[in-house]
């Protein structure tokens, strides 16, 4: 059984606690929160953009801590699960790490590129796990194109276009601050760049285009270059200036044998899916050239479900996720900001 202490009970907390109820060999043994309210197990207040509402949660059993460093020195705790703001991942991480923890960090890893090398740096030294809470790969219509590629089913993967555009969160404050959430590109695209990264390798150049606010790109379109001229992969993502369209994603995926196609996009009024579709070529008749897979009850809690026992699979091997590396989540944030510097330069650059 792993022990498991949570640093922070926002939106993210709370979806890591409905999926710890689920995962059999992870528990819960110690929270720690800077509200009072929360101490006491009033969860009501917490909401978010999927998901189930916050609720008043049994705390008993379960240690509750004001301070972080009360988190540290619990003997009893294996693993920390960061659900800290996005400027305070870093910092706190390591100090984790440092006190003999492993450490779930929620994505982004962290605001650049020099504290991810920092994090991953301090995990080598110490002999623990920086695991990385990038739980796209674990959504069904991902999961699937995973699963596909590992196959070989359908051939090798030779390119993709992904996009991940919300309109303005005019809710958070920090959203464009570079020192604190990191804006579109790190907040938001990191979860493609991660996809990317991990399905076709690290890419070689990048050229993107976009636009700016302030020092932060607020939308923009890349073009990843690859040690293998075949590979045709781009990404589009951002902000839009007008309010409606709370956010979609979509991916085309190219195989040699296939096409995977997804499309979602949530808006004030309703939600539109063009659900997952496996395009072949080389079906017997018509109607079997398109293939709907079955992805299930679209159980909201389900992939972070699927996260965490990942995360419990890695520290019971005592061998690196491939999906949930420290690695993988730094070069992530890498390309994010080489995307930036493209955007700024207006021209290619060197990844």
């Amino acid at each position: 059984m792993i022990n498991v202490g949570v640093a922070g009970i926002g939106f993210m907390g709370w979806i890591h606690y409905l999926a710890y109820e689920r995962v059999e060999s992870a528990r819960i043994i110690a929270i720690a929160s800077r509200s009072p309210k929360k101490l006491t197990g009033d969860w009501t207040e917490i909401k978010g953009n999927f998901g189930p509402p916050g609720r008043q949660v049994d705390l008993s059993g379960i240690k509750t801590y004001e301070n972080l460093d009360e988190l540290l020195v619990n003997p009893e705790i294996d693993l920390i699960d960061n659900c800290l703001p996005p400027h305070l991942h870093a910092d706190f991480s390591i100090r984790a790490l440092e006190a003999g923890k492993h450490v779930l960090c929620e994505k982004p890893m962290a605001l650049t590129s020099a504290d991810c090398d920092r994090m991953v740096a301090t995990a080598e030294r110490v002999g623990k796990q920086i695991l990385v809470g990038h739980v796209l790969p674990f959504f069904p219509e991902y999961a699937f194109a995973r699963q596909v590629a590992d196959s070989g089913e359908y051939g090798r993967l030779i390119g993709g276009s992904f996009k991940r555009v919300i309109a303005d969160p005019l809710w958070l404050d920090d959203f464009f601050d570079a020192d604190r959430v990191g804006g579109p590109l790190v907040d938001l695209h990191v979860h493609d760049a991660h996809f990317i990264r991990m399905m076709f390798g690290m890419p070689t150049t990048l050229f993107s285009q976009g636009r700016l606010r302030g020092e932060v790109v607020e939308h923009c379109a890349t073009l990843f270059g690859f040690a293998d001229p075949q590979l045709a992969v781009t990404a589009t993502s951002g902000v839009i200036n007008q309010q409606g369209r709370g956010f979609t994603h979509a991916y085309e995926l190219h195989f040699e044998k296939a096409t995977l196609h997804f499309d979602f996009a949530a808006f004030n009024d309703a939600e539109e899916l063009m659900p997952l579709k496996v395009l072949l070529a080389d079906a017997a008749d018509q109607e079997a050239m398109v293939l709907r897979p079955d992805l299930g009850d679209g159980d909201s809690v389900a992939p972070f479900v699927a996260e965490i026992e990942e995360v419990v699979r890695s520290l019971e091997a005592n061998s690196p996720s491939p999906i949930l590396s420290g690695e993988l989540a730094r070069d992530a944030i890498h390309l994010c900001h080489k995307q930036t510097e493209s955007v700024k330069c207006r021209a290619q650059v060197t990844v």
